[in-house]
């Protein structure tokens, strides 16, 4: 039996097959590609180079020269075979006597085949996408409301700004532990598995916090659901980031869902605020969880990132450099490229700030502005802005250029800040908060963005996940560093300590490379 050098196995359709006298009583080794005319033909693809012809010869061995013609070729996907295009070159390699070694094989598909395929993949990206976007929705959700719920849990439990912000701590610590596992995770189980993982460390969250438990165990929820964020988060932005078609309008709309989902929530958290049964809201977060779940198992199977980016027609870049490290020092290679700190830094302010505003702006409102229960109202009022501005300003980010767009967004949104801080009017803080979500809105997703340009394609999942990790640490840090001002200061000193956090954000900005550095 003929042996080829590598198997991705498109189906020739050929005829008017030849074969010289010499290779009488050898059919029985080329049994398996039915020698008769109109038959299918599996020639693995080892080489391709563009020709212009659709006839193939294969050269002699001894005496003998087989040759045939092209009718058709039809490439198939979902079994690891990639789609080919319409014309190529192949080079096959046979161990056996009656094809000799090197042989040159020309062929040109139909068009139709090509389109069949082609929609066949495009549905599939589309499905995977969507997938990741509910995923953003139910984090958006989480995030959207702790706002309008922290001064019930503060009434609740009979506590204080110092002890409440405990709940952050908690949530930090979680991000933090899954931003460190998630590189040795995405090693060892590979993209697929850990979503799942990761959606059962939320689907747990909303189960412990449902029936209003003891404040101990509401705290450990936060854990877990701090550590669950994190693998989804860095895995999703690590998939999309690697995507070649539509990569930046993708990023946009995936963390627009997160902004979707932030925004829906505190519409319903507001709600339960003014009833008894405050935490039935996360038997709904619950329901959501489970359907999470069941769609990432449903959709990504537990595979690996590379195996769905081949089902999509894309194949991976993973091929590592000389000069790179062995794999088990992965921590070395991402922490040896000075961009990753920078950009975590940056990531790390950027969602602190985020969730700080929607966190703790309602309390902000009540205390300072004496605003009432619907106050909350306010928070999907910030969210709904930044999904706004995520889908809304991609043609200013485009036609400015993101370097100096973000610089505008973030001096415009002081600006806002200061208006809130000063300007005792529950209608224009109102108004402001939902313009600086618009503003910011747009940030995070260049931020992955500029991380796909400057970090190397082979560390860019873990990379990117250690960033979004931190950076989703900050949505916890931050928030509990208001809290202890708060206790100490009151609510009011919530907008300098805002204001103080952005002004850093354009100076780290200023000091990110832009550009890749080469790993020595």
């Amino acid at each position: 039996m003929p042996s080829f050098s590598a198997a991705v196995p498109p189906i020739v359709k050929v005829e008017n097959f030849e074969m010289a006298d010499d290779f009488s009583g050898k059919t029985s080794q080329l049994d398996e590609f039915a020698l008769d005319d109109s038959t299918d033909l599996p020639i693995p693809a080892v080489t391709s180079s563009n020709t212009d012809s659709s006839t193939r010869r294969l050269g002699s061995s001894s005496s003998s020269t087989t040759s045939f013609k092209v009718l058709q070729a039809d490439s198939k996907v979902g079994s690891g075979v990639a789609s080919t295009p319409a014309t190529r070159t192949q080079t096959v390699e046979s161990s056996s006597g009656i094809l000799a070694s090197g042989q040159i094989l020309q062929y040109q598909e139909s068009p139709g085949v090509v389109s069949q395929v082609l929609k066949k993949q495009n549905r599939r990206s589309m499905v995977q996408f969507a997938a990741l976007c509910w995923c953003f929705i139910l984090e958006g959700w989480n995030d959207g409301s702790i706002g309008p719920l922290l001064p019930v849990i503060q009434a609740y439990y009979s506590v204080g700004f110092a002890v409440v912000s405990l709940l952050f701590v908690v949530n930090c610590c979680g991000f933090v532990f899954g931003a460190g596992m998630n590189i040795w995770l995405n090693e060892r189980l590979g993209f697929g598995k850990v979503m799942v993982l990761g959606s059962l460390f939320q689907l747990s969250t909303y189960a412990i916090q449902s029936p209003a438990p003891p404040f101990p165990a509401l705290v450990l929820s936060f854990f877990l659901a701090g550590l669950g964020m994190s693998l989804q988060n860095a895995q999703a932005n690590g998939f999309v980031g690697s995507l070649k078609k539509n990569k930046h309008a993708k990023l946009m709309m995936l963390h627009a869902s997160y902004g979707l989902g932030a925004f829906c929530s505190p519409l319903l958290a507001t709600h339960f605020s003014q009833t008894r049964h405050w935490s039935f809201h996360y038997i709904i977060s619950c329901g959501i969880a489970v359907s999470n779940t069941a769609v990432l198992c449903v959709v990504f199977r537990f595979k690996r990132q590379e195996d769905l980016l081949r089902q999509i027609g894309q194949e991976p870049n993973e091929e590592l450099p000389s000069n790179a490290l062995p794999s088990h020092n992965l921590y070395r290679q991402i922490f040896n490229i000075q961009a990753v700190h920078f950009l975590a830094i940056f990531a790390f302010i950027y969602v602190g700030v985020e969730v700080t505003i929607g966190g703790w702006i309602v309390t902000f409102i009540i205390r300072e502005r004496d605003g009432g229960p619907s106050a909350g109202y306010i928070s999907s009022g910030f969210f709904g802005g930044l999904t706004i501005g995520r889908l809304a300003l991609m043609y200013v980010n485009k036609k400015v250029g993101e370097q100096k767009v973000v610089f505008i967004y973030v001096l415009l949104s002081i600006g806002l800040e200061i208006t809130i801080w000063f300007v005792p009017s529950i209608i224009e803080n109102a108004v402001a908060v939902s313009f600086i979500g618009a503003l910011l809105g747009p940030l995070f997703p260049i931020l992955v963005g500029l991380g796909a340009r400057i970090l190397p394609p082979y560390l860019f999942t873990g990379g990117m996940g250690w960033i979004t990790g931190v950076g989703t640490a900050g949505s916890a840090a931050l928030p509990f560093v208001t809290g202890m001002l708060a206790s100490k200061y009151g609510i009011k000193s919530l907008q300098p300590f805002l204001v103080v956090m952005m002004c850093t954000l354009a100076g780290i900005w200023a000091v990110i490379p832009k550009a890749r550095r080469t790993i020595a």
